[in-house]
Formats: structure tokens, sequence, C-alpha cells
């Protein structure tokens, strides 16, 4: 089972994914695309080319987990970003796997700088 934490650094590629590669086709996509090694602990979120469906790609010092969501209805709604890859906290990695909207969910920002009293 796959517990995702606030500690867990999470990433999400931006452009579309071929869903036929599995495991080794998405690790090389990490080095080569992402830039990041996907040995790390990372997790990575993949998105095929008509946002209907997701992978999450995780390496968990024994071996690759790799889950595929694929709604039922409707499609995962775009991501704002002009990178290849953006950076995601745990609890918009869980609005996104229900196919919420991450903007509008109202949720506290991820840091704020606390001031001296």
């Amino acid at each position: 089972m796959i517990t995702i934490t606030p500690s867990m650094r999470l990433l999400v590629a931006t452009e579309p994914v071929d869903f036929r590669k599995g495991i080794d086709g998405l690790c090389r996509l990490c080095r080569t695309h992402l830039g990041e090694n996907p040995f790390s602990g990372t997790v990575f979120v993949f998105f095929n080319r008509s946002r209907k469906a997701l992978r999450l790609l995780l390496y968990d010092g024994q071996g690759f987990w790799l889950c595929h969501k694929r709604l039922s209805q409707g499609r995962f709604r775009p991501l704002q970003g002009d990178q290849r890859v953006l950076r995601l906290a745990a609890h918009e990695l869980q609005i996104l796997l229900w196919n919420g909207d991450m903007r509008g969910a109202g949720c506290a920002p991820f840091w704020k700088k606390i001031a001296p009293t």
C-alpha cells in the first residue's frame, strides 16, 4: 500500500505521456525529460493525452510501484504552468486523485512565514 505523506516529494509531468510505456519507459522519461532520478523516492505523476487517466510511479527502496487510475467519466483538469514538471503538496495530490479542482479547493498555503511577536 502506498501512503502519501506531506514529507514526500511529488512531481507532475505537465506534458502527456504515451501509456504504452511501462516502468522502464517512465523511468527513462524521469531521467531524460524531467531531469530527475527515479530511484530518489519521489512520486512521479503522469497523464495520458486524453487526460482520462493518470499514473503514479514510485520507488520504495525495494522496487517500483506503478499505479494507474482511469476515470469512468470526465477528464482530469489541466494544471497551470509553463514548466515541464510541477511540484505538488500531498493534499493537492489527494484532490487530484479524486478529480477535484485544486485551484477551487480553498486549501491553506503550503508554507507561510510567521511574523515575530
